[in-house]
């Protein structure tokens, strides 16, 4: 337990976690996720099974480490899992007050999107929008939607996603540029992302309901339904789907959409001389073709996502599987890696270990988690937890995590008739995992001193059940002041 941290200040978790995780729990429309969890309104919240959010107090005494292993151990002495490790850290301090098998890689199941979320936020930053384009074409009347990886991307007001970017205002801004020249072909760009539509996943996965096919075009997630929540039934050919329902709001026949690459946009006019010195009639360099239109790649409209934090925190609180593959393709991209499983893969994890945190022995083959190949430890996952906690580029890795008896994937769990993990309900904040055999839950928490611990929890090999083990661990912290 001597093993020492530096000292980290925790500006989020005395004054700003509260506000910013209340914001994740409430925002949510719909769930959806490997973790299956209840429906959500943002006008129907249940109410609270306890007081949500505790504060943290600043003067409240650091938990002893030998009183939080005897708290922790009686509750892992009842696994029957392979493999548990585990790891609790006081958050303000950096002091490592727990640890079991913490270095050793384990099967992190979807806690692996807290490290698809904090590559993201650090590449591309919380601000960034991700963009939906429409162009020109080569061939008079096409218009080339291209995709920008966007999933949350909605065909109109009925969207799975809030505040959704919309084909609707899309195509109203193609037809304003084009000044009322008709459309008669759409073209379909998807070609931001490479390599194969699934991961590798378990073989029921891509029939499951809760993933589909990964694309840089695609809207509601893939979704045939946006209301259908998760699992639904998802698009075979997301892009193409996105394609024909463009092609119908311009008034094209939808039998005529096909892929495509999207045309080199027309050169900006360089400097040269003064326009008086140019010969009479000359045309700008961007003028339309003799054909008349608008010169091929021409940008004809475009529509932008939510900032990454929004997306980051409904990737988070609600597990789902289709945004976190796409937000690790965008940090594949923008570290000009193959944007592919194993290229966002490899992004990740070197986004990681440029920030400086514990990457030894980690390798991620999809963003997501659904893949048994990811191995992350609990070390690494506490590092970047602690780390967000300091870094405000990172807050949306806190700010997107379930809370226990209220929110995503936790929102079913910690509730009465519990006895053993009702302590936890409100206080413990964290991203759950569950594959056939794995289990993982990794957060944060405030004990019943007012202290912040940050930890994480794996399990491999056992039973379905481990889950509420994992569970009553974060709960008996949670309960237990564990100071002497």
């Amino acid at each position: 337990m001597a093993r020492g941290w530096p000292r980290r200040r925790t500006w989020l978790a005395a004054v700003g976690l509260p506000v910013a995780v209340a914001v994740a729990a409430v925002a949510v429309v719909r769930p959806f996720g490997a973790d299956p969890a209840p429906e959500l309104s943002i006008r129907r919240l249940p109410a609270p099974p306890a007081p949500v959010l505790a504060a943290v107090d600043a003067d409240a005494p650091l938990p002893d480490a030998g009183e939080v292993a005897a708290a922790v151990d009686g509750v892992l002495a009842r696994s029957t899992a392979d493999l548990v490790a585990a790891m609790v850290v006081d958050a303000a301090t950096g002091t490592v007050l727990y640890e079991r098998d913490a270095d050793v890689p384990a099967v992190p199941a979807s806690a692996t999107k807290l490290a698809t979320a904090a590559a993201v936020l650090a590449t591309l930053g919380p601000s960034h929008r991700i963009p939906t384009v429409a162009v020109a074409g080569s061939r008079a009347g096409e218009v080339v939607l291209v995709g920008g990886g966007d999933p949350t991307l909605a065909v109109d007001e009925t969207a799975a996603y809030p505040q959704a970017a919309r084909l609707e205002e899309l195509a109203a801004q193609v037809r304003r540029s084009l000044g009322g020249a008709p459309v008669t072909r759409v073209t379909v760009d998807s070609s931001l992302f490479a390599g194969d539509v699934y991961g590798p996943w378990d073989a029921d996965v891509p029939t499951g309901g809760y993933a589909g096919p990964v694309t840089a075009l695609m809207t509601d997630g893939g979704r045939v339904d946006p209301d259908a929540g998760t699992p639904a039934e998802r698009f075979p050919e997301p892009d193409l789907a996105a394609g024909r329902a463009f092609a119908r709001l311009l008034g094209v026949d939808p039998d005529d959409v096909a892929r495509g690459r999207a045309p080199t946009p027309p050169a900006a006019p360089s400097p040269g001389p003064p326009a008086a010195t140019s010969p009479p009639g000359t045309p700008p360099p961007t003028a339309a073709p003799a054909t008349g239109g608008p010169a091929p790649g021409t940008e004809l409209g475009r529509v932008v996502s939510p900032p990454l934090l929004r997306l980051v925190e409904i990737m988070l609180v609600t597990s789902d599987n289709v945004l976190a593959e796409a937000l690790a393709r965008l940090v594949a991209a923008a570290r000009g890696q193959p944007v592919t499983f194993q290229g966002a893969g490899e992004a990740v994890i070197g986004t990681l270990a440029d920030l400086g945190l514990r990457v030894d022995g980690s390798r991620l083959a999809d963003g997501s988690g659904l893949s048994r190949r990811n191995r992350l430890s609990a070390a690494l996952l506490t590092d970047l937890l602690t780390t967000a906690l300091e870094r405000p580029e990172l807050a949306g890795v806190v700010s997107g995590l379930p809370v226990a008896g209220w929110s995503g994937t936790l929102a079913d769990r910690y509730r009465s008739p519990q006895p053993r993990t009702a302590a936890g309900a409100g206080v413990v904040r964290a991203k759950t995992g569950t594959l056939s055999g794995v289990s993982a839950l990794a957060g944060v928490l405030v004990t019943a001193d007012g202290r912040l611990l940050v930890f994480a929890l794996l399990a491999n090999g056992g039973p379905d059940g481990t889950a509420d083990l994992l569970d009553e661990v974060a709960a008996t912290l949670a309960g237990c002041g564990c100071s002497g």
